[in-house]
């Protein structure tokens, strides 16, 4: 697929120079090995099929997608008392990226109902992508993905990622080789923007619940959406990772009662934040500070009552100000930002009195548990700069989940320097959670 041409090279690159060494599995499925992908699985048929058919987009088309303005986007009004998951309208669109568009793939943008926090209606948007490979849509199954994107600033969402805009959004490039393998095994997609792409006030990405519901809105708005022709029963997965891993985490856990009528039979979770307390307090002052403080930015437009403007000094108020209108990309410009120093009391975030029950809120595996198997492969030690989350908040979460009576797999990720060095072709592929697509569509199929 032309998606992944961007990332081809560097795959060739990388396994020309390193060589390939096939990884033993630290845990493997019952029946399907959890394994790093070969290249030809990753550029396989209908990926190689997508280059011969995709095509470079026109100028105009480019800058359209840059620009991301779109009337698409454009709210109707609210009764108030929508069924969640009311799809409002839906364009089709090609799919673009970096100047690309690929060949064999039909997608939508859609527009449906969620809710809020407080059990109010909102609006969200997203993407649905499903491969032409000559497959019935009423027979494949669905993947629910939610991105690792972690941007509280408005069009910087997949919907707009897929679409030529968001240039340089590390959540989208992130998703480039899963995608890829997704779509090789004939699996539908539905990626959430948490909210409506275009809202230009703070999007509440960092909301765990908020986030949850609308995933599982946008699957029922994809399985509303005629012209895709997915079957309402088909079989669901969810795929979760970084920020999008938190939302993909408690939909699985919401989705026994909130929405009993998803056929949901796995999920995969990669790399999230299981507990925000511990990560602010890990994070900050790292590599990712930049993060630390958009999970405070963005959670706020759920628990209003964070008044987080109140409690920063003049230049944590103009950062939040700017971050608050930015993609993620801006948030690498601030490593090793000690974060204690944004507040006019010096105190870290994580301490915060008013801030506890946003962080308890917002602990996965404290509520309710995933009835679907459940595979978690985050880093297994906290040895290495993308190691930026407790490793040993993951194995935690993995025993409240089986206390529970989840089938839960734990197959860590090496994300060792070691490793990056002597491999880096599987420290990058299993990072962005490759190696668990064949198992998932296995829990699927």
């Amino acid at each position: 697929m032309q998606l992944v041409k961007a990332t081809a090279l560097a795959v060739v690159a990388t396994v020309a120079v390193l060589g390939w060494t096939a990884p033993a599995s630290a845990q493997p499925g019952p029946d399907v090995p959890i394994d790093t992908p070969m290249p030809d699985e990753v550029f396989n048929g209908y990926v190689l099929g997508t280059f011969r058919d995709g095509a470079i987009a026109s100028p105009q088309e480019i800058v359209d997608g840059v620009f991301a303005y779109d009337t698409f986007y454009d709210e109707p009004p609210l009764r108030g008392d929508e069924a969640p998951g009311t799809l409002l309208k839906a364009k089709p669109f090609d799919v673009l990226f970096t100047g690309v568009k690929p060949g064999n793939v039909s997608a939508w943008k859609v527009m449906y109902v969620t809710e809020n926090l407080d059990g109010t209606r909102d609006i969200s948007t997203g993407v649905v992508m499903i491969p032409e490979d000559g497959r019935d849509n009423a027979t494949r199954s669905v993947v629910a993905y939610q991105e690792a994107n972690d941007s509280v600033g408005p069009r910087c969402h997949p919907s707009t990622q897929w679409s030529g805009g968001a240039l340089g959004e590390a959540s989208a490039w992130s998703a480039l080789g899963p995608l890829a393998l997704m779509f090789g095994e004939g699996l539908a997609v539905v990626i959430s923007d948490v909210g409506n792409d275009a809202d230009p006030a703070p999007h509440g990405v960092f909301a765990g619940k908020y986030a949850a519901k609308a995933l599982l809105n946008g699957v029922r708005a994809a399985f509303a959406l005629e012209d895709a022709g997915l079957n309402p029963d088909a079989p669901l997965g969810i795929f979760g990772i970084a920020g999008g891993g938190v939302g993909g985490a408690f939909a699985a856990e919401l989705q026994p009662e909130y929405a009993p009528e998803l056929n949901l039979k796995a999920t995969v979770l990669e790399g999230m934040v299981v507990d925000q307390r511990n990560f602010i307090r890990f994070a900050g002052g790292s590599l990712a500070s930049g993060f630390v403080f958009a999970t405070l930015l963005g959670l706020e437009p759920q628990y209003p009552e964070m008044r987080i403007d109140e409690k920063l000094n003049p230049a944590g108020k103009a950062m939040a100000d700017l971050w608050r209108t930015q993609c993620q990309v801006t948030y690498f410009l601030t490593p090793f930002l000690p974060i204690n120093a944004l507040f006019t009391s010096g105190e870290n975030p994580a301490d915060i009195a008013e801030f506890q029950h946003v962080y308890e809120d917002n602990k996965l595996g404290v509520g309710g548990a995933p009835d679907s198997k459940v595979l978690i492969t985050s880093c297994a030690a906290d040895d290495s700069f993308m190691s930026v989350v407790p490793a040993q908040d993951s194995r935690d979460l993995a025993d409240r989940y089986r206390a529970k009576g989840t089938e839960v797999v734990y197959h860590p990720t090496d994300c060792n320097m070691g490793l990056f060095f002597t491999n880096l072709y599987r420290w990058g592929t299993d990072l962005f959670g490759m190696q668990t697509v064949d198992w998932l569509a296995n829990e699927l199929s």
